[in-house]
Parts: structure tokens; C-alpha cells; sequence
């Protein structure tokens, strides 16, 4: 009597990140090569839940789980961050800010590019004061307003790229700053986490 045992089937990431390269972020118009070749290089299965690995390259956010990195968060779906790189385009002259989700995900596809990056969680990003001569400053989730602590870290002819929240639905935005004003330009509508540190204050009600 032969005795077999049963064993999970071993992910072949690599080709997983093929696919998702052929099958999501191409044929969406993700077509740039300094964003195929950051998102190909790195291994998302590393940046999830272990239990979530299996699972990284699926065309869906990923939840964080809580605790110190996760605290309830998720990570977007591939082509958020295809999208997210696409428009925000970093070179070796930029200084980056990066309002991060807390997987380090994007941080990994973004520092390779950028001249320089510093990453704060959501709620750092809400209360900073102060100007911060950020070239670029990236927000990885959905938010209904931008604090005007944050516009301040933008310098002059910086560049914003986020999620933005109108009336329910999250669409991919861009913004410059000019003559110190800083104004978003929604994009295509595109599911993505939102992030509560900035929702749009609770007016009064009678």
C-alpha cells in the first residue's frame, strides 16, 4: 500500500508577475517601461500576509491585517500601482514624498527612481506642518481632501498623484502646484482603499 501525501502546489511567482504585467497592467495602458520593469523586479508576495501570498498578484486589494504594519489597512490591486507610477513618472531629480499604505510596496518600486524618498503613514502626512520642498508627493489610497499641511510639503511646480473620493467613487487624480496654489484633476474611475485620515471634516447638522 502506497501512502501519498498531500501538498500545497508551489506558486511560481515570477511567471505570477508575468501575468499580471501581460494581463492587467498592459492591457489597461500601463504600457511605460520604467513602470513594467519596477513592478516585474519586485516580489509583491513579500510585501502581504503570509497567508496572503498565494494571493499577491491578484487583480484586488490585499488586506494588511492589524497590528504595527498592517493596522487594518490593505494593500491596492497591481494596477492601482501601475497606474500610481505611471502618472507620477519619478526620475533621479526628485524628491519624494510618499504617503505609504504600510506594506513598503510602493516604496520599493519608487525609491530605484527617485533622487531621494521619505515615507510617512496617512496620519503623520494629516498632521504634518511646515513646507517640505517635495518635488513629488505620491499617496497610496484614496483620500476626500487634501490638508493643507500636506499641499505645504509640495514645492513649487510640484506634482500630487492619489486616489481621490467623490461621492462614493474613488477615481486616480493628479495635481500641480502653481503660484502656490495647488489644484487635482480626476482621472479614471479605479477601486482603491481610502484612507480616513483624510475624509472631509463631519459638518453640522440640525
Amino acid at each position: 500500500m502506497t501512502i501519498t501525501e498531500d501538498r500545497p502546489a508551489t506558486i511560481d511567482f515570477a511567471a505570477a508577475r508575468r501575468a499580471m504585467i501581460d494581463s492587467q497592467l498592459r492591457v489597461s495602458g500601463v504600457t511605460q517601461d520604467f513602470v513594467l520593469a519596477a513592478m516585474g523586479e519586485a516580489a509583491r508576495e513579500d510585501f502581504v500576509p503570509v497567508a496572503a501570498r498565494g494571493h499577491a498578484y491578484i487583480d484586488r486589494a490585499i488586506a494588511l491585517g492589524g497590528g504595527p504594519s498592517g493596522d487594518g489597512r490593505a494593500l491596492p490591486a497591481p494596477l492601482v500601482h501601475g497606474l500610481l507610477m505611471r502618472e507620477a513618472a519619478p526620475t533621479a531629480h526628485d524628491k519624494v514624498l510618499l504617503v505609504d499604505c504600510g506594506a513598503g510596496y510602493l516604496a520599493a518600486l519608487l525609491q530605484p527612481l527617485a533622487g531621494s524618498l521619505t515615507v510617512m503613514t496617512p496620519a503623520d502626512a494629516a498632521a504634518k506642518k511646515g513646507k517640505g520642498g517635495y518635488s513629488l508627493v505620491v499617496v497610496e489610497g484614496a483620500i476626500e481632501q487634501v490638508p493643507d499641511g500636506l499641499a505645504a510639503q509640495l514645492g513649487e511646480g510640484g506634482r500630487l498623484v492619489t486616489g481621490l473620493v467623490e461621492r462614493g467613487v474613488t477615481r486616480l487624480a493628479v495635481g500641480r502646484k502653481i503660484a502656490g496654489q495647488l489644484a487635482l484633476q480626476p482621472l479614471a474611475e479605479i477601486g482603491m482603499p481610502v484612507l480616513a485620515e483624510f475624509a472631509v471634516p463631519a459638518g453640522w447638522s440640525f
